[in-house]
């Protein structure tokens, strides 16, 4: 992204600023970064749930959920071919209704599905910690405020993270990346260890199971809303566009091949979940904090003490999922400021490390806080609506996504264009899950937290128009804009 040099900085190596983002992903750490996001929390959070919601066939939901997230991936595709700028699909809003609001609340609720997916890895991650450390050196404390201890000193943890840097912070990922790969290898070899030995009974994967008596294709759409949880994550990597070598280039086919891979270790985790674990104790884990993966572990390898290993298996694997969502929201946030969207203090960025302090610090403050107010309540149905939350913030987006695509098939074409029938189907079938005959009744909870968060940043937004002039309108070229915000018209 070009921005205007009132500043008489000087252009580092490559012509780049020392105010704008470093380009350091290549495209195998653009798919490292893809796949490492949408593996993760995901897969150790909501496998139990569908399995108990549909039985056997929880494979069912996981590619039923990739389907509908690789419509919305052509859309963002194609967006983020035409437009390489960071804000990702509050750019898109902008640019096809120009109404700042809009853009605002777009903002607001892509942030808010980070960070309440961060807060989801932060309690799981804090959880699964200590469980391993109890293994080691019992009489560990375990409890609700040991927990939220944690969460908030790991939060604290990724921010420093954040700040030393994207190249770090990248290679961070590609460390946490492999190894929660490795935790769900350890999986599957489990349950197809079990299946070989006749331990595991594969006839499972077959079997439809519904506790409410729901008919097939209800029960499927139920668990395709929970599982919807473990497959986004590749819409992240487009608020990284500014520091991706060539994106025009290599994101159609990273993006495309990180969901195909994604989709393929769900589904076989899934199967060796069903396989391995009886039927009727597969929607209650020993530990339901820790998920039901753990005790795929325990059951089918109990002469083996990986169980004792694997809880530091999952941390790698959930801390990769927050940083990554801590990344693109604090991405997300500078990109704003940068379009003057949102004021002019929340891009800033340091000089040598060229991370964006004033977003990260920010968004790490809303982490905080919302990890707080979760734990706190720790034994109401919060905790558990998290995920689903950070799910129904998304489909909303998707469905945006989908609709922006169309109307700004107006401008000029980018490198990929999606076949217009995509985006229609993909629109459509958000909006479907994010009614309430995709949700549990307990899960309704859902929409009062995704509607407070929403009201949090209807107040910003009214404190963002009061105290600064936003700029309206479709986004100018800001190459063309001074860096004063001041002196930019308010349409």
């Amino acid at each position: 992204m070009a921005t205007s040099d009132t500043s008489g900085a000087t252009p580092v190596e490559g012509g780049e600023r020392p105010d704008e983002l470093k380009r350091v992903l290549g495209p195998g750490l653009l798919l490292l970064f893809i796949v490492g996001d949408i593996l993760g929390t995901g897969v150790y959070a909501v496998t139990g749930r569908l399995a108990g919601e549909v039985g056997g066939i929880a494979w069912l939901p996981f590619l039923v959920a990739f389907a509908i997230a690789t419509l919305t991936a052509f859309s963002y595709l194609e967006l983020v071919t035409k437009y390489p700028q960071a804000a990702g699909a509050a750019l898109y809003a902008h640019k096809a209704f120009g109404v700042h609001f809009v853009t605002f609340l777009v903002a607001f609720t892509v942030v808010c599905s980070g960070i309440t997916s961060a807060s989801t890895s932060s309690g799981l991650l804090a959880s699964n910690l200590l469980i391993g450390l109890d293994e080691l050196l019992p009489g560990i404390p375990t409890g609700d405020t040991a927990t939220l201890l944690t969460a908030l000193a790991f939060m604290c943890l990724l921010a420093l993270i954040n700040l030393r840097g994207v190249g770090e912070s990248v290679k961070f990922n590609v460390v946490l990346t492999l190894v929660e790969v490795a935790a769900l290898a350890i999986v599957i070899a489990i349950g197809m260890y079990a299946i070989g030995s006749g331990d595991g009974d594969l006839e499972r994967i077959t079997v439809f199971e519904s506790p409410d008596d729901k008919g097939l294709f209800m029960a499927v759409t139920v668990a395709t809303a929970i599982a919807f949880f473990s497959m986004v994550g590749f819409e992240d990597s487009v608020n990284m566009v500014e520091e991706t070598k060539d994106p025009e280039k290599i994101f159609p086919k990273m993006m495309l091949t990180g969901l195909g891979i994604a989709v393929v270790i769900y589904m076989l985790v899934a199967i060796s979940v069903v396989a391995v674990i009886p039927a009727g104790d597969i929607a209650t884990p020993e530990n339901e904090d820790a998920g039901i993966l753990l005790d795929v572990v325990r059951i089918g390898a109990p002469d083996i003490p990986v169980d004792k290993i694997f809880p530091f298996l999952t941390v790698f694997a959930v801390a990769n999922t927050a940083l990554i969502n801590m990344l693109m929201a604090s991405r997300l946030i500078y990109g704003m400021s940068r379009q003057h969207v949102l004021p002019p203090a929340l891009g800033k960025v340091l000089p040598q490390r060229r991370s964006p302090w004033a977003a990260i610090i920010f968004t790490t403050v809303l982490a905080l806080g919302l990890i707080t107010v979760v734990r706190l309540q720790a034994d109401t149905s919060i905790v558990k609506a998290l995920s689903g939350t950070t799910a129904l913030l998304l489909l909303s987006v998707f469905a945006l996504v989908n609709v922006c695509v169309l109307i700004l098939r107006r401008d000029p074409p980018g490198t990929f264009r999606a076949p217009t029938v995509i985006p229609i189907i993909g629109a459509i079938c958000c909006l479907y899950l994010l009614g309430p005959w995709a949700r549990l009744e307990e899960d309704m909870i859902q929409y009062k937290i995704a509607a407070g968060l929403l009201a949090i940043g209807v107040l910003l937004w009214l404190l963002t128009v009061i105290f600064y002039r936003p700029e309206g309108g479709h986004f100018q070229d800001i190459e063309h804009m001074d860096d004063n915000p001041t002196d930019n018209p308010v349409r």
